[in-house]
């Protein structure tokens, strides 16, 4: 288990530019399965779960070319439709929360797909009921394998998956892009209500629209789809990523650092720059680059009637999940108080202990909410040893320990290496001064 060893206290300079959307770059390669030509992606972020489901795909016969760092080529013509079917595929699977992605892809074009239980972080119940539903609404079957301890989705024999209505109980991300990879080569017409409308899905149905596929109401919460019969090749390219452009912002709020955001999209990001000033960080829009000046004091807003500010996550656009935990951190060195409200997951706010440790002022109030009560940097946060639970909370104990007095140790940094390329060589290139053990 490696570990970032944190001195803290160094401010921030200089610029910055974002990787590629970790969450886009999972769905567009798992979209290459769609066709047996060659696919050119751009702008993959080269963490560890990219790479492992890069190597899940060469594992099942996919010809990847990385051109160079982050260009890669995909060509899946020889797939083996026994070893897709093996235990030791469905294992690979099942340790890799990326690899639901596959499941669609792999059932629209080869008729049958594993679909273990995903792994990834433990942050609380993750359903795959509305994947796993909408295929059925396809046409697919499905039942359970005990010993694969995994749901089997197959096309029965002689049929085809065909196009119909389906209204998904969530607007879940995953599963709205799991179901239209799959409804591009049913037959007839699909239509996806309450569909997810995040730039991920957007990107992702450009993508299979230069495939062939016909995609109408793109960046709405209804998709219509047509059914082809066959996918070709394209070129994509991945946006900036939306999570560590709100990362960075954190970092230079925390640490009253002045540092500029290269190319981060800035029509992408949706309330994210507004989220952030809400807790009174001041932001300039430079053409498409984000400056946040240092600031002495960052003042939280309250509502109009003068009720304490709350940040909850909701749907694209509301406010996305993964920046919660930056918010939350961010929010103990500001003036004033914020309710954080996590509502998709009931685990994710379990890392205020080790901030409450550091000095924090925090209530937990229960598994989806905490009150935090900012000190206002009139007191600075304690260095202290901590374990990294999951990518975002990992993100923001590194954040934290930036900001701390003294020198901070991070454990389990694996995890945040599954999300962030290189963050302790690019952070330490502004000035912070983080070790890798």
């Amino acid at each position: 288990m490696s570990s970032f060893v944190v001195e803290g206290g160094h401010k921030l300079s200089g610029t910055i530019r974002p990787q590629g959307a970790k969450n886009e770059a999972l769905e567009v390669i798992s979209a290459i399965l769609l066709t047996d030509e060659e696919v050119t992606i751009s702008n993959i972020p080269e963490i560890l779960d990219v790479r492992n489901l890069i190597m899940l795909m060469e594992g099942m016969g996919v010809k990847v070319k990385r051109h160079e760092k982050g260009v890669y080529t995909f060509k899946a013509d020889s797939i083996d439709p026994s070893y897709i079917s093996s235990d030791d595929f469905v294992r690979k699977c099942a340790s890799l929360r990326g690899s639901v992605m596959v499941v669609g892809p792999l059932l629209a074009r080869f008729g049958h797909a594993y679909f273990p239980k995903p792994g990834g972080d433990k942050i609380g119940r993750r359903r795959v009921d509305t994947h796993i539903q909408g295929m059925i609404n396809l046409g697919a079957t499905c039942e359970y394998d005990v010993d694969k301890k995994a749901f089997s989705l197959a096309i029965p024999q002689g049929n085809h998956l065909k196009g119909c209505y389906m209204l998904l109980d969530e607007a879940s991300v995953t599963g709205t892009a799991n179901i239209l990879m799959t409804a591009t080569l049913a037959e007839g017409d699909t239509t996806i209500y309450n569909a997810a409308c995040e730039p991920y899905v957007q990107q992702l149905s450009k993508l299979l629209i230069a495939m062939g596929a016909q995609i109408d109401g793109v960046g709405s919460n209804m998709l219509k789809i047509k059914g082809v019969k066959k996918l070709h090749g394209a070129k994509h390219v991945i946006l900036p990523d939306m999570i560590e452009v709100g990362s960075f912002i954190g970092m230079a709020a925390l640490t009253q650092s002045a540092i500029t955001i290269k190319d981060v999209s800035y029509e992408n990001l949706g309330i994210i720059p507004e989220a952030f000033r809400r807790l009174g960080i001041q932001l300039e829009q430079r053409g498409d680059d984000i400056y946040v000046p240092a600031q002495e004091s960052y003042v939280i807003d309250s509502f109009l009637d003068g009720s304490i500010m709350t940040m909850a996550d909701a749907p694209w656009p509301g406010l996305t999940p993964d920046l919660l935990s930056v918010l939350l951190v961010v929010a103990t060195q500001c003036k004033g108080s914020v309710l954080i409200h996590q509502k998709m997951f009931e685990s994710r706010l379990f890392f205020t202990d080790k901030l409450i440790d550091m000095g924090a002022q925090i209530i937990l109030c229960d598994p989806h909410r905490a009150v935090v009560i900012g000190h206002d940097h009139n007191f600075q946060l304690r260095a202290g040893k901590m374990l990294s639970p999951d990518i975002r909370a990992g993100i923001a104990l590194l954040i934290a320990a930036m900001s701390a007095k003294g020198t901070s140790v991070i454990s389990n940094i694996e995890q945040i290496d599954r999300g962030y390329e290189d963050i302790d060589l690019r952070l330490n290139a502004l000035g912070a001064k983080i070790t890798r053990q």
